[in-house]
């Protein structure tokens, strides 16, 4: 990956970090399925939009559509939904740190079906520490909540897996360019998701959310879902699907320090130790570290 990628990430886990705490707020109002749908579709008017005003959008009936749909499924229906889920029972800091298991998946199926984006030991030791450092970083209290709430936790694992496919299948349609593929993409899943909650919640007779609830939801679809797919679509181009879900490591880290600049909460010492060895495990993965002291100890 290069620095710009790194970056680009960075802003990705930091988009997505606010979507754990715009969910957690909104699904007290709004029933998950719903939620999901008015995600998708807020940011599929969005950006189709922006897209058009920019003259970014050309040859819509030539686009694979069949592509995008599958996209769609894997990489926002299905997640986003049992993500939602999941987290009426369980707290964001557990759906983080499950959440979170997303590169092992990329990583196991990677090996499987795309060698090159394989396992390698460096690779490996990074996933591990990374994600040890995602638990200490959230707090091994999180993990008190394992095993109650048994469906809902595996809703979520469910998930990561779902986006670990959709990285996979992503390559199918980076080539379109992160404009098309992210509008595409939902786009195809607002048609997937808006009808099965209008059959299953009936939106119409839910009492409207409060001012909060609201703002809550259009973050959460402008913010972590128009913008971030942008973003998304650009590093998996540059970068491959493993790499990209990384991302999923520097989300309770990014949530941490926004916190810390915004809402003046403390770092102690095992927020520090956990950044470490999150900040560890991506150097062990990024690989270029190890080889420039290799090269010099020759």
């Amino acid at each position: 990956m290069t620095n710009a990628d790194w970056l680009r990430l960075v802003l990705l886990s930091v988009l997505w970090g606010g979507s754990f705490f715009f969910g957690d707020v909104a699904v007290q109002a709004v029933p998950p399925l719903t939620l999901a749908s008015l995600r998708v579709g807020i940011a599929a008017l969005a950006l189709l939009t922006l897209a058009a005003a920019l003259g970014r959008i050309r040859g819509l009936t030539h686009w694979p559509w069949g592509r995008l749909f599958v996209m769609g499924l894997l990489n926002n229906a299905i997640p986003f939904s049992l993500i939602l889920w999941g987290q009426t029972e369980i707290d964001s800091g557990l759906a983080s740190i499950l959440n979170a298991t997303a590169p092992f998946w990329v990583v196991l199926l990677a090996a499987w079906l795309r060698p090159e984006e394989g396992i390698t030991r460096g690779r490996l030791v990074g996933l591990l520490l990374g994600l040890g450092g995602v638990i200490l970083l959230v707090g091994p209290g999180a993990l008190a909540g394992l095993g109650s709430g048994i469906w809902h936790q595996l809703a979520v694992l469910g998930a990561a897996f779902s986006y670990a496919l959709a990285g996979l299948w992503g390559r199918r349609i980076a080539d379109l360019g992160p404009w098309q593929a992210a509008s595409g993409q939902l786009l195809a899943s607002s048609l997937l998701l808006i009808p099965a909650a209008l059959l299953i919640d009936r939106p119409w007779t839910l009492a409207p959310p409060d001012l909060e609830q609201a703002a809550a939801v259009m973050g959460l679809a402008l913010l972590s879902t128009a913008m971030a797919y942008l973003i998304f679509f650009r590093v998996l181009r540059d970068a491959g699907a493993t790499n990209l879900l990384l991302v999923t490591l520097l989300i309770p880290p990014s949530a941490l320090l926004l916190g810390s600049l915004f809402l003046g909460e403390r770092l102690g010492l095992a927020e520090a130790v956990g950044l470490a060895l999150i900040l560890s495990g991506l150097v062990a993965i990024d690989g270029r570290l190890a080889r420039i002291l290799a090269a010099r100890l020759g």
